[in-house]
């Protein structure tokens, strides 16, 4: 009983710590969107962000949701590295 007990407080622990995960990386992602310079890019991407997200957020297998996050900041890098140039 008990280490079921400890299994489950450790896989909450791990589903907490990737929703933070997962939070972080949507607010990184919308900050980001605040630098395109053209408004309608900026609704567009904002939306697509939002619904990204939206649709994924009952995802429970883990490698999935590992894959997405991964996936996310990829995406991320290459928006700050586009509006990088665009400044530049």
């Amino acid at each position: 009983v008990r280490v079921g007990r400890v299994r489950g407080q450790l896989a909450l622990r791990f589903q907490f710590l990737r929703r933070q995960q997962v939070l972080q990386l949507y607010r990184r992602i919308l900050r980001a969107v605040r630098d395109v310079p053209a408004e309608p890019d900026r609704r567009y991407l904002k939306e697509w962000a939002r619904e990204e997200f939206r649709r994924n957020k009952d995802a429970t297998d883990e490698d999935a949701i590992r894959m997405m996050i991964t996936q996310g900041n990829m995406q991320l890098q290459e928006l700050q590295r586009t509006l990088k140039l665009a400044k530049s």
